[in-house]
């Protein structure tokens, strides 16, 4: 079962365990009545997403520079560039393109046209997955966890510190797990139904969450080495003074974690990685 087989059906089922809990006196015909009604707020009236065009004012990332998945029915490459269709905080949106676990479809690159992403204050990009909370009370969360490198040349990519990743099985799909990873936080921002300004996009609500979602990345952060880069002081010096024009998204499990001699893994039982839905950056020039 594929990544969005399993988080469909985990968000089937938290919408439906409230009406399985319903008193025994209840009126079978008002519990169908009431499963029915749910979907019609995806009915055939609802606003499309991806949209027809993309709002001008949000510098996306627009081109495709390598693409490999092998995931049936979400190896579309087009889906990560079409614009970001998030399902918000309970509900993973399926307009993604999906990596594999290993291997060369693992990994994807992504470029805005020969323009460059520049660093500025606070958070510079920020990378949008399908994630999301598995309750309102819990702190857990269904993701797929990806590493995030860029790079000026296309040829030096330089990461972020995944020290504090935490390998317990235990708290894996906890956020506080996967710091410097990407895919952990639903994404509310959805370019037909829940438009944000960019400045909207950008505003931090606090733990390292944003207003619409996803996960940010500030170049200030970038660090010397790291797991799966190749980035010395040089190229990352390079890209905090002058920017970045290609992002790299790896799935984690394809990504060695120096510390065990395997990949990041993020025990799950379904067969493809991170499923991107897109990334958008604060400057582009």
């Amino acid at each position: 079962m594929g990544t969005y087989q399993i988080k469909s059906a985990l968000f089937i089922f938290i919408l439906s365990f409230p009406f399985l809990q319903c008193k025994g006196e209840e009126n079978n015909n008002d519990v169908l009545l009431s499963l029915l009604a749910i979907p019609r707020v995806n009915n055939s009236t609802a606003i499309p997403c991806p949209p027809t065009s993309l709002p001008t004012e949000i510098p996306i990332a627009n081109t495709v520079v390598s693409a490999n998945s092998t995931v049936s029915g979400f190896n579309n490459p087009t889906k990560a560039i079409n614009g970001i269709c998030g399902g918000g905080e309970f509900s993973g949106s399926l307009d993604v393109y999906a990596l594999n676990l290993t291997g060369a479809g693992a990994s994807f690159i992504l470029s805005w046209a020969g323009k460059t992403v520049k660093n500025v204050s606070g958070i510079d990009f920020i990378v949008y997955e399908n994630p999301f909370k598995v309750s309102e009370s819990s702190d857990r969360y269904a993701f797929d966890p990806m590493v995030v490198q860029v790079s000026f040349n296309g040829t030096e990519y330089c990461g972020f510190d995944l020290s504090g990743y935490n390998p317990s099985v235990s708290d894996s799909n906890k956020i506080s797990s996967w710091p410097g990873f990407a895919g952990l936080r639903p994404v509310i921002y959805n370019m037909a139904t829940k438009p944000f300004s960019l400045s909207e996009l950008f505003t931090p609500t606090g733990n390292g969450f944003l207003l619409g979602g996803g996960d940010g990345f500030n170049l200030d952060d970038l660090i010397v080495g790291g797991p799966g880069a190749n980035c010395d002081s040089t190229a990352r010096s390079n890209i905090q003074t002058n920017g970045f024009k290609y992002i790299k998204m790896i799935s984690a499990s394809a990504v060695t974690n120096p510390n065990t001699g395997n990949g990041y893994t993020y025990p799950h039982s379904y067969d493809n990685g991170s499923d991107i839905d897109g990334v958008v950056a604060k400057y582009i020039e």
